[in-house]
């Protein structure tokens, strides 16, 4: 595309014309960074490399990356890590800006309603939690995670990207267990959540010792709901309670299509009640704890 644009010099009555090319081409690039996190953080890297006058072969070298990575990012042709993303905070010495970049790309594959809930947990003083048929996902060891996501590749549900974008983006929501101060967790997992095999058994193995670690920790406390409870387990989905800074306390819970911030007080004063009832109705801490160790044992040989 050329654009022809007129300019008149001062003191002069001659008309200079100039012929732009891809001036088109250059609006259109601008939208689509603005309109993919992926294609945003591509720019955002092309321009901090021109601004330092280096070719993508000597960024690829000041990263530990190929050039070709660096043209693909830069294209938005493949998928950004989170490695990726901090060496880049590295190199150009930003502060975390292409992490945060890495962060919004991340959640744009995430579960509709997902990344809001994510922000909040990562605030919360407290998270209360119900996790059913599947180890909740603070919880998770990393083989775990990933025998889920690429199982759901395998179905054709998620694609290869998108299946490591949830794996990369449970490892940066996990850092919440690891902060100075970390919020006061209460989690009750249904019996289902520790006889369901993920992985095979060496992973449920490494799942169950990490579960059982966690539960050493003084802020964490974990119960289980056996499967004798019956009809009385007062949740038929996974179900997250957050108690804000502020005071505050909101709700998630997800279909299978979508999650959902429950914000509304009478709606999460009720998912109070019968958490509470929930944690009444469970078995003790050292109960749950050898109800724990029972199916480890039964893995292993």
């Amino acid at each position: 595309m050329v654009a022809r644009v007129a300019l008149r010099l001062p003191g002069s009555n001659l008309d200079c014309s100039v012929w732009l090319r891809g001036a088109t081409r250059m609006q259109s690039n601008e939208i689509d960074a603005a309109a993919s996190p992926l294609a945003r953080f591509g720019a955002e890297l092309r321009r901090s490399r021109r601004a330092m006058r280096w070719s993508q072969t000597e960024l690829g070298l000041r990263m530990g990356y190929s050039n070709a990575m660096v043209s693909y990012v830069e294209r938005a042709k493949k998928s950004v890590t989170s490695n990726f993303a901090v060496r880049a905070d590295e190199v150009f010495e930003t502060g975390g800006t292409f992490y945060e970049l890495w962060c919004r790309y991340s959640k744009a594959s995430l579960l509709e309603g997902f990344p809001e809930f994510a922000d909040a947990e990562a605030r919360c003083r407290r998270l209360r939690e119900f996790a059913l048929t599947i180890v909740t996902g603070l919880f998770q060891v990393a083989e775990y995670a990933e025998a889920l996501a690429f199982a759901a590749v395998q179905r054709g549900a998620i694609t290869q990207s998108a299946a490591e974008q949830r794996v990369e983006f449970l490892a940066t929501r996990q850092r919440v267990l690891d902060r100075k101060t970390p919020p006061r967790i209460h989690a009750v997992l249904d019996e289902s959540c520790l006889a369901r095999l993920i992985g095979g058994p060496a992973v449920m193995v490494k799942q169950l010792d990490h579960i059982a670690e966690l539960a050493a920790r003084p802020n964490v406390t974990i119960q289980v709901a056996p499967f004798g409870l019956g009809e009385n387990l007062p949740f038929t989905m996974p179900v997250t309670l957050l108690d804000l800074s502020d005071g505050s306390v909101v709700g998630y819970a997800e279909s299978h299509a979508r999650g959902h911030l429950e914000r509304t007080r009478e709606a999460v004063s009720t998912w109070e009640r019968e958490y509470d009832q929930l944690v009444v109705e469970a078995l003790p801490k050292a109960a749950s704890l050898a109800l724990i160790h029972k199916a480890r044992k039964e893995l292993v040989p």
